[in-house]
């Protein structure tokens, strides 16, 4: 004889808001976010990894992206639109320079006010590669660039409608890529800057 599982509502059971939080502060240094609903953890972004982002962020300051239009933010949270509790931390972002009269919740901001994002994959690379895609498309921000260390190659996302990218452009090590104005000038980057090649 087999007995079915039975579930009880539980009022105590904390929401994966909360959930997130707690391992945030177990977990110092590491990277909690929700997204489709999961929690992942992100561990602490190597040596190779900072540089990757110090070298990108050069020539988008020198194009003026961190002035009064927009500003070039390193790991500021974004409110995903496709959960009640989702969100996500980009590695890097160009938003607009009013972003902050645009607090969302749990420290995010509302994802209208992100002209770009970017990601460096870390050691869980799906989740740049696959799940972001789909969250950041839904959120409709409007340019998400990654830089795919792992198989070495610069993925540019534009275009986003009805939860995905309808652009995909992919640059290898040796080419360089114009950034769509909508992020509020015309930046050309190198891949192998963006993926800390030198």
């Amino acid at each position: 004889m087999s007995a079915a599982a039975v579930e009880y509502p539980c009022d105590d059971a904390p929401n994966l808001l909360e959930e997130a939080e707690e391992l945030s502060q177990r977990l110092p240094g590491y990277r909690v976010e929700i997204i489709g609903g999961e929690i992942t953890v992100t561990p602490p972004a190597d040596g190779h990894h900072g540089d990757a982002l110090t070298d990108i962020m050069v020539p988008l300051l020198a194009a003026g992206l961190h002035g009064k239009e927009s500003r070039v933010i390193q790991a500021v949270g974004v409110w995903l639109p496709d959960g009640p509790f989702d969100y996500a931390v980009p590695d890097l972002a160009v938003v607009d320079a009013d972003f902050d009269e645009h607090r969302a919740e749990h420290n995010c901001y509302d994802p209208a006010v992100f002209r770009m994002v970017l990601e460096v994959t870390p050691s869980n690379y799906g989740n740049d590669l696959k799940k972001k895609v789909t969250a950041y498309a839904i959120a409709g921000i409007p340019v998400y660039v990654i830089a795919d260390r792992r198989n070495r190659r610069v993925h540019v996302l534009t275009e986003p409608e009805y939860g995905e990218y309808r652009v995909h452009a992919v640059h290898p090590p040796g080419e360089s890529f114009t950034l769509p104005e909508s992020v509020g000038a015309p930046v050309t980057l190198e891949a192998d800057r963006v993926l800390g090649l030198g």
